[in-house]
């Protein structure tokens, strides 16, 4: 049963992660106070961050990784950091300065883009490289874009909820975005530099 508790997380925070996704996109319907809204919406994205690190920390304390786990952590994963900010620019946040829609828009799906195309990318090399006995472990510059990813997402939240118009908040937003397309770009060329190796 304790072996369990790992995937129990793991499918956990696929859940949360759904009924996090369907709480932003409905956000712009919310009556007032919608901040109050906006966090519980971003209490529920840590729990759902909080139930990663934790499951897989009890996967290796009680010997308990299984292909379930294997498969469906990075999903969860990619279901709650992708689907962030696909929700983000469906809903046309974050807003920065006074940018019209359009240059928004732009900005926000080229976003989306760069990082599904660097997720499904190194999906797929990752796969490749296993399938024939190459190890293909976590690197530091993958860990440092989770990190930025998740942090992107928490600030677009509260940025949402609390500074939507305050300019310390559209400068915080925009160096916090430009650092994570940054990161993730430079992680999935490390990653096609760690095939060649």
């Amino acid at each position: 049963m304790v072996k369990q508790i790992p995937n129990m997380l793991t499918f956990g925070r696929l859940i949360l992660s759904v009924v996090f996704l369907v709480m932003v996109y409905l956000s712009p319907s919310r009556a007032e106070p919608k901040w109050l809204y906006l966090d519980m919406a971003f209490a529920l994205f840590v729990v759902a961050g909080l139930t990663d690190l934790a499951d897989g920390y009890l996967a290796r304390k009680f010997d308990a990784t299984s292909k379930f786990g294997r498969i469906v952590d990075p999903l969860a994963d990619k279901v709650l950091i992708c689907g962030a900010f696909i929700v983000f620019a469906v809903i046309g946040e974050p807003k920065l300065f006074n940018l019209d829609t359009q240059a928004l828009a732009i900005i926000q799906w080229t976003f989306v883009g760069v990082i599904i195309a660097r997720e499904a990318t190194v999906t797929i090399i990752r796969q490749w490289s296993e399938s024939r006995g190459i190890v293909f472990p976590a690197t530091w510059s993958g860990k440092l874009k989770m990190f930025l990813q998740a942090f992107a997402v928490g600030t677009v939240m509260v940025k949402m909820a609390h500074v939507q118009t305050d300019a310390w908040g559209y400068w915080f937003t925009s160096v916090v975005y430009i650092a994570t397309i940054s990161i993730t770009i430079i992680s999935g060329v490390l990653s096609f530099k760690k095939l060649k190796t």
